[in-house]
């Protein structure tokens, strides 16, 4: 029998290059792949053109599909791109802002689109935890040091009480945060005057590495960013090939897991990071020998968190269940 042939396209990520490079194959699958280091790219290909069979997405651009008159595409559950968030936000030190609660009030800067998927997670750990909500502050949508096409191939909703501005074309956020002219900054990418060291600017939760681990150790929550969709009529004419590409996608990830576990004997020496086989023990003990889990039953709470995140924050029009975005034959993973 002939395998079936799929378009599937990703980020640039260990975990993934390992499918695209054939180590590791799709059981009864003739892949073609395709990335792009500008990730968005890749987001705009599937929800404009259509363009894959499979297909990473940021998690909020496939949930926005699911407002469409008819939701073009249903995840598998992959998750190829996560990171915990508090280190997501960045102050003017001028600004006065020393804790959480001193953002009501203020104008903060947010990358790419009101609600892009790591400011989210931001603002939904800033209500959970702080009582901050985003119509307490003033937003401004906009970009980071170099231009970003417009991501026009979604719906940009947000709440009638939240107040949101579009920044002009090429405005540099990053360069607004350090000049003073917005209070904060939530972007998934970080800003060039926090990796030139400003003196003006910061991150708001400063230790933020131990506050993101006792926020995993007090929640079990490691925050989803991306995960991977297919085309709704592949999974209902072919469910059989979906599991299988559900199941590379495991075999690679675990592949890459697996890489980083043995390199410890020899100190990890294929990687140029000093010190990296310490954090990879640091990384077990806390999130487990499976630390970037796939599958549903191990994520069930972070995507739903998310859900509930992008509801309330008036990114959903109704909210969404696990149930509701995932391929059902996967629901048991």
């Amino acid at each position: 029998m002939n395998n079936t042939k799929l378009e599937i396209a990703f980020g640039e990520y260990d975990r993934t290059r390992i499918l695209a490079d054939g180590t590791v194959k799709i059981d009864g699958v003739d892949a073609t792949f395709h990335s792009n280091p500008i990730v968005t790219e890749v987001f705009e290909g599937m929800i404009r053109k259509h363009a894959f069979d499979v297909s990473e997405l940021g998690m909020t651009y496939f949930l926005r599909t699911m407002d469409f008159e008819e939701p073009p595409f249903i995840a598998i559950p992959v998750f190829p791109n996560r990171c915990f968030r508090h280190s997501a936000i960045y102050i003017n030190k001028a600004s006065g802002i020393k804790t959480p609660n001193d953002l009501v009030g203020k104008t903060i800067g947010e990358f790419a689109v009101y609600g892009h998927d790591a400011g989210v997670w931001p603002k939904g750990i800033l209500s959970d935890d702080y009582g901050v909500t985003p119509d307490q502050c003033r937003w401004i949508v906009g970009t980071l040091d170099w231009p970003l096409k417009p991501i026009d191939f979604i719906p940009h909703p947000h709440p009638a009480n939240v107040e949101v501005e579009q920044a002009p074309e090429e405005t540099d956020l990053g360069e607004m945060l350090k000049q003073g002219e917005i209070d904060a900054l939530i972007a998934a990418d970080v800003p060039k005057c926090v990796l030139e060291k400003s003196p003006k600017v910061a991150h708001l939760f400063e230790d933020y590495e131990a506050i993101e681990r006792a926020y995993y150790q007090r929640t079990g929550i490691f925050p989803i960013m991306h995960v991977v969709v297919v085309r709704k009529e592949l999974a209902l004419e072919r469910p059989e090939v979906v599991k299988a590409v559900y199941k590379g996608f495991c075999d690679a990830k675990d592949a890459v897991r697996e890489q980083y576990k043995k390199g410890m004997i020899f100190n990890n020496m294929a990687t140029m990071m000093p010190w990296f086989s310490k954090l990879v023990n640091e990384d077990r003990t806390l999130l487990g020998d499976d630390w970037w889990p796939y599958g549903l039953e191990a994520n069930r709470k972070a995507v739903d968190t998310f859900l509930r995140y992008h509801f309330e924050q008036g990114l959903s029009k109704r909210r969404l269940t696990c149930e509701d975005i995932f391929v059902p034959e996967l629901l048991g993973t």
